[in-house]
């Protein structure tokens, strides 16, 4: 017998980020809420990543869902997050959410803008 296909998610989301977003969730204590993820022009290499909680899906959004969170991403950021990994982390800088985006020709020293 074969297996079944699975499709390709066209965006991961680590273990960590879904952690992080599942802690972060039950201090809102608001089940509702979504990781959304988006890109906006600006920053210093043109391109910015940004990250909000949201508890609507809108139509066209494309949503991943990992240990009972979800991750939640407009069609228009989509476009240039394919192939790319939410992650979190925590360190000396501080702790955020980033991307690691395969498809950035160039980031910022800090990693929060991009172009493409």
């Amino acid at each position: 017998m074969s297996q079944p296909e699975v499709a390709a998610l066209p965006i991961q989301f680590s273990d960590a980020a879904a952690q992080k977003v599942k802690t972060l969730i039950a201090e809102e204590e608001n089940p509702e809420l979504k990781l959304r993820v988006y890109v906006t022009g600006g920053g210093c290499s043109g391109f910015q990543y940004g990250f909000t909680f949201d508890e609507k899906v809108n139509e066209g959004d494309t949503t991943i869902d990992k240990e009972d969170v979800t991750l939640v991403i407009d069609p228009m950021s989509l476009q240039y997050l394919i192939g790319g990994i939410v992650d979190y982390t925590e360190g000396l800088e501080g702790s955020r959410f980033f991307v690691n985006n395969p498809n950035a020709t160039t980031t910022c020293g800090c990693g929060a803008s991009f172009s493409v």
